[in-house]
């Protein structure tokens, strides 16, 4: 496949440094001509509204942020646009009425990747709120509005975010994005399954488009769908997102080239894992460090917000080995402890143990797919786990843990999706002494709409956190974990509605825990 190509013409006078950093990361190709595309159509006509998936931003830096949009004027029928490169143009500027433009160029949109535009602007001012617009054959895009992070030396004071996942278009409404977008944020995290890969099925809320997917076709449909929701494309509007995927961007409870259940050969399903990575990457707003290669795909990175925080963005499905006692809520079994199963890859494991060592942050998250604490999900003697999570993979678990508490990694928090299902857990040295000390806090989020209309409590709860009692609260309704960071302390607020089979659910705040700088346990806010 080829590689999608950008660069900035037009563009205001920058600075000498912004320059080089520009020029540096564009590819030779880029930097010849538009003759690299032929030709290029310039004056687009298109059949409908071109911009009906919405604008987005993410990847923050001190000086640089990704603006994205796709040209889809038939967003389910493959797209509708000319088989042919269309110019778009852009501009960013400090200012709603977009009056004070900063910086302004045009991105050629390419078929071979879904007309999907990704402009790596670089030269703005740090920790600052900026406004953009895209233009394509004389139509304007919705305006969007983005950020750009503290510089990494600067103190900083505070920190908003909330952290998203697991968003089935067929059991629920979005409610939960409206709510969010009331709240002051500076950035969304998603934790992934962003879509679901199955086929359309009667009696949801909402019905899938398409079949379960494997083709490339099946998964942009699939993304353009799921884009059309209005909540989703205002919260993306609102400010920049930091993403990263989990199983059902490609196939439920995957792991590296194998499938959860049998059906196709590796090579079948590697051809289907390369259509569902490039599908990812042509509809969120990453950067070309992030351009997939086949089926492989470089996603973990660390997002530094001054020396407030440091996200390590993890990948827990790519490089894992397969689940050594094989999937669901088990006993574990002799292969739990082999110290060759992973769920990171020794690679990923190395870099995020390197970064968290020299760590200079006040608070250092791991943003990441699945639950990390130890849960025995089987009252009385009996003893499962969840062999998809991290105790699946006990020797990885367990390096990562010890790392963090040999070390005195500065107030490490970990971040979770996946589950459907609100946890407040203290990671603790060791899951077999539960006397053992805390080492860090797990904030698990439950879904946007996945599983449908939630409940907050459940059967046997107090069993259950009897038999945990490294678990401090759980809650199954939907929603969202809204957080507010500052040097002294972490709090998050889990926010649910009751149910989403139907609009309009209002929005209560089911518990609040603060971590104190220094002392990594949970604290009733």
């Amino acid at each position: 496949m080829s590689t999608p190509l950008y660069w900035i013409s037009e563009s205001k006078p920058i600075g000498r440094r912004a320059f080089l950093a520009v020029t540096s990361s564009l590819s030779a190709a880029a930097l010849w001509s538009q003759r690299s595309f032929g030709a290029v159509t310039t004056q687009a006509t298109f059949s409908d509204y071109p911009f009906q998936l919405g604008v987005a931003s993410g990847e923050p830096r001190p000086e640089s942020v990704v603006l994205w949009t796709r040209l889809a004027p038939k967003p389910l029928e493959g797209g509708g646009v000319p088989d042919v490169p269309i110019e778009v143009e852009w501009l960013i500027a400090e200012d709603e009425a977009l009056t004070r433009v900063v910086q302004k160029g045009s991105v050629v949109a390419t078929p071979d990747w879904a007309h999907s535009v990704h402009v790596e602007v670089e030269g703005l001012q740090p920790d600052r709120w900026y406004w953009y617009q895209f233009r394509a054959g004389g139509e304007l895009s919705p305006k969007g509005r983005t950020r750009t992070m503290p510089p990494l030396e600067l103190p900083v004071n505070r920190l908003r975010l909330a952290f998203a996942s697991c968003q089935h278009f067929e059991t629920g409404f979005y409610t939960a994005y409206e709510h969010m977008l009331r709240e002051d944020l500076d950035l969304v995290i998603h934790l992934g399954d962003y879509i679901y890969e199955g086929p359309a099925k009667n009696g949801g809320v909402r019905r899938h488009v398409g079949p379960k997917l494997k083709t490339i076709a099946d998964y942009r449909t699939r993304y353009a769908q799921y884009k059309s929701d209005p909540a989703l494309q205002a919260m993306h509007a609102a400010v920049p997102w930091i993403v990263t995927w989990d199983d059902h961007e490609v196939e439920n409870n995957y792991a590296g080239l194998t499938q959860e259940k049998p059906g196709t050969t590796e090579d079948e399903f590697r051809a289907q894992r390369a259509a569902a990575y490039k599908a990812y990457y042509e509809h969120m707003p990453l950067r070309r460090l992030q351009l997939p290669h086949g089926p492989d795909m470089s996603l973990y990175r660390r997002v530094s917000f001054g020396r407030l925080a440091e996200f390590y963005v993890l990948d827990t499905r790519q490089y894992r080995t397969q689940q050594p006692c094989g999937d669901g809520n088990k006993p574990p079994c002799e292969g739990v402890y082999d110290p060759q199963a992973t769920i990171l890859g020794e690679t990923q494991r190395n870099w995020l143990l390197k970064g968290l060592e020299g760590s200079r942050a006040m608070w250092n998250a791991l943003t990441q797919q699945v639950m990390m604490a130890k849960v025995d999900f089987t009252l009385g003697d009996a003893v499962t786990h969840s062999m998809d999570q991290w105790p699946g993979y006990e020797m990885d678990r367990r390096r990562v843990i010890r790392f963090l508490h040999e070390h005195k990694i500065r107030n490490p928090i970990v971040l979770t999706g996946d589950i459907h299902s609100n946890w407040a857990n203290e990671i603790i040295a060791d899951f077999d002494d539960l006397g053992s000390p805390t080492v860090a806090a797990e904030f698990v989020g439950t879904s946007i709409s996945s599983g449908g209309d939630g409940k907050g409590n459940t059967e046997n709860l107090s069993e259950r956190l009897a038999e945990n009692p490294f678990v401090k609260f759980y809650n199954a309704e939907r929603g969202y974990v809204s957080c507010e960071i500052t040097p002294q302390a972490w709090r998050s607020d889990y926010r649910t509605v009751e149910y989403v089979t139907r609009p309009g659910a209002p929005l209560k705040t089911r518990a609040s825990f603060v971590v104190e700088s220094g002392s990594p346990k949970l604290q009733t806010a």
